[in-house]
């Protein structure tokens, strides 16, 4: 019902946390396998990020493991949509409602994806999104959105993105300068009306690189959740001997990526909490093999067969 441009994707998930409350010392539980801005924007707030592993199937939040993580500190669980898919919100809710915490969704890379249950960044009564130039739905520089059903909690993110200020020099809060500028405003407003096709053109190069890939036993290909319509922010597979594989495909010409090749939990910026390699054997098996290939709306059949045939005769 609600959404609030801001500057960007790491803002609009630290100004999320605290208008649900987190304040210093809370704990917010995110999956291990993400981008480092899920924890990023809680430590900013003097929060302590609680990492957990992720399923095999899909690489996203385990809800077992999150009931397993919660104490009494706990005051948020932040699920990732992550690589254009719709994690299991759904089976988070109840576990939240249970012990009396909240759910904010990390959307940044599933603009228009769904499930069953419904869109992806409207699950839950809180959300964020980026729009950094290569998501879904990209600004030109970069951008965010917080998305609430919640109008109070609308109203708070408002005055927190402004130097906490609801009218001009009154200020409330201690906030932050985190509003959407009108350029970027202006882009998006021009491409959104774009995204659904750039969505489906996705989805259709998702399909072809299952027709192309899904007899080889050297690559494993992402699976989607039933009841899930994603949305192919990153087309990520899983390969043995991955620097090998990635070396001979740039021989070949093929740009691929690493999303991500460290876990959050093993970085440096978060050694300080004391994890330790093989607390999260899902997602530190995954880091070591993932391989996104080539994704876009203007990628086109001919270019795809060539990714599949130089990544055929990479892993043997």
């Amino acid at each position: 019902e609600h959404v609030i441009g801001v500057s960007n994707g790491t803002d609009a998930l630290e100004l999320a946390y605290r208008a649900v409350g987190v304040g210093p010392g809370d704990e917010v539980i995110i999956p291990a396998n993400t981008f480092i801005a899920t924890a990023e924007a809680v430590s900013r707030i003097g929060a302590v990020p609680v990492f957990v592993d992720v399923d095999d199937e899909h690489l996203l939040i385990d809800p077992d493991a999150v009931e397993a993580a919660i104490t009494e500190r706990t005051r948020v669980i932040a699920p990732v949509h992550l690589f254009g898919q719709t994690a299991p919100v759904e089976r988070i809710l109840p576990i939240a409602e249970k012990h009396g915490l909240v759910v904010v969704e990390d959307a940044a890379q599933s603009q228009g994806a769904s499930s069953s249950a419904g869109r992806a960044g409207a699950l839950s009564r809180v959300a964020a999104t980026s729009f950094y130039p290569g998501k879904n739905l990209g600004a030109a520089g970069d951008a965010g959105a917080v998305m609430t059903s919640d109008a109070g909690i609308a109203d708070l993110i408002r005055s927190l993105a402004a130097h906490g200020s609801s009218v001009k020099y009154v200020h409330d809060h201690i906030g932050m300068n985190a509003r959407l500028d009108a350029i970027q405003a202006a882009v998006l407003r021009a491409k959104l009306k774009r995204l659904e096709g750039w969505n489906v053109a996705r989805r259709v190069a998702a399909d072809r690189y299952a027709r192309l890939l899904g007899d080889d036993d050297g690559v494993r290909l992402p699976s989607v959740r039933p009841g899930n319509t994603d949305v192919w922010h990153l087309f990520v597979v899983r390969v043995a001997e991955r620097e090998r594989v990635m070396a001979e495909l740039s021989d070949a010409g093929i740009g691929v990526g690493i999303h991500y090749p460290t876990p959050v939990h093993l970085t440096e910026a978060y050694a300080g909490l004391g994890y330790r390699r093989g607390q999260f054997p899902v997602t530190e098996t995954a880091a070591d093999r993932i391989l996104s290939l080539p994704m876009f709306p203007q990628l086109t059949s001919e270019q795809q067969e060539r990714v599949a045939e130089a990544l055929r005769d990479a892993v043997g």
